[in-house]
């Protein structure tokens, strides 16, 4: 009866709450802690994959689109944490949400294909972070995909430019690329037309 009881509430568990994401997150971030040394800001963080039965789409080819976007925050909770951007926010009583995401799929990721995923700081304002991530084949070295993402932090009351400081002193803004340029621009245009629809 107590061993019926406890396959139920598991079960139960497994049905409301996406079980495998969270232990992917705890997973990826413990084992960094425990094997990998910490990076600093520009460096690039890696995280590795497989196109698993899971991750495929109705063809059961290759990857479906929107479990791009799940690998991807692994990827940064990844480099956050190996960054030590995240417990200099944590440290603050700040967090970190999601902010904007543009991806490119320059070709389908096979089912059962190694990747692995690149994780850099390219640009910092305000109150936002941006990284560039790339899903890069194994085999081959081809990049599959290209994402640029906005992360927003939340909670702070100092600016980001303090944050880095304190992280590594001395440490240079860089300029945007003019692909992040040209994205942050097509944003404000969009924020343009969604205020004039109000």
């Amino acid at each position: 009866m107590l061993c019926s009881c406890g396959v139920a509430i598991i079960a139960i568990i497994y049905i409301l709450f996406d079980v495998n994401y969270f232990v992917r997150i705890i997973g990826t971030v413990l084992w960094g802690r425990l094997f990998q040394k910490k990076k600093k800001l520009f460096d690039t963080t890696t995280i590795y994959g497989i196109c698993s039965t899971q991750d495929v789409d109705l063809v059961l080819k290759h990857m479906n689109n929107a479990r791009y976007l799940r690998e991807l925050d692994f990827a940064r909770f990844h480099f956050y944490d190996r960054s030590g951007i995240y417990a200099a926010i944590q440290k603050r009583k700040g967090g970190a949400v999601q902010g904007a995401c543009t991806i490119r799929y320059r070709r389908a990721i096979p089912i059962f294909t190694l990747y692995k995923i690149t994780t850099k700081l390219i640009y910092w304002e305000d109150k936002h972070f941006y990284v560039e991530q790339q899903f890069i084949n194994l085999t081959n070295n081809f990049i599959h995909a290209v994402v640029l993402s906005r992360q927003t932090v939340t909670g702070l009351k100092v600016p980001i430019d303090d944050l880095i400081a304190e992280i590594e002193p001395e440490t240079r803004k860089p300029e945007p690329t003019k692909e992040l340029q040209l994205w942050l621009e097509s944003m404000e245009e969009s924020s343009k037309n969604l205020r004039k629809q109000k």
